[in-house]
């Protein structure tokens, strides 16, 4: 059983999975959204619950770096709730994603030779594993009871 990791913003949904034993998280796929027009993917994640066995979600919250919540907070939480509405027996939890995605910016030029227009691509994947990973090394081998 997996965790889907996922990094919500207004166009594009960062999805990310971890491994069946829960010690790593990779990324899968970009979903593209459109919050304005109520387009949120849901069907696209059905499809990947089904076909990767998930047994949770982890979503970021982007809370400011004082600690406040502003309208990115809410919209995340808001996609929580579609998730627990069409997913009602799937646990959702939620991991403060601060800073991870100027980490994966900075990954990405230092570690790798992308360009700008690839990394514009990858960069939402790529910050969803990172809030992924950062659970799983939080919460260890409590995933397994999640």
């Amino acid at each position: 059983m997996r965790l889907l990791g996922l990094d919500v913003g207004s166009k594009t949904v960062g999805v990310a999975e971890s491994d069946p034993l829960g010690w790593t998280a990779q990324a899968v796929e970009i979903i593209p959204i459109d919050e304005e027009n109520e387009i949120f993917g849901i069907d696209r994640i059905a499809e990947l619950v089904q076909a990767r066995q998930v047994a949770g979600f982890v979503l970021g919250l982007p809370k400011n770096m004082n600690n406040t919540e502003g309208p990115r907070v809410e919209a995340s939480r808001h996609y929580g709730e579609l998730l627990r509405h069409r997913f009602p027996k799937l646990p959702i939890d939620f991991q403060d994603e601060r800073l991870t995605t100027v980490q994966a910016h900075r990954m990405l030029v230092e570690e790798a030779d992308v360009s700008r227009r690839k990394q514009k691509k990858v960069i939402d994947e790529l910050a969803a594993s990172l809030i992924l990973q950062n659970y799983l090394d939080r919460h260890g081998k409590l995933v397994q009871e999640l």
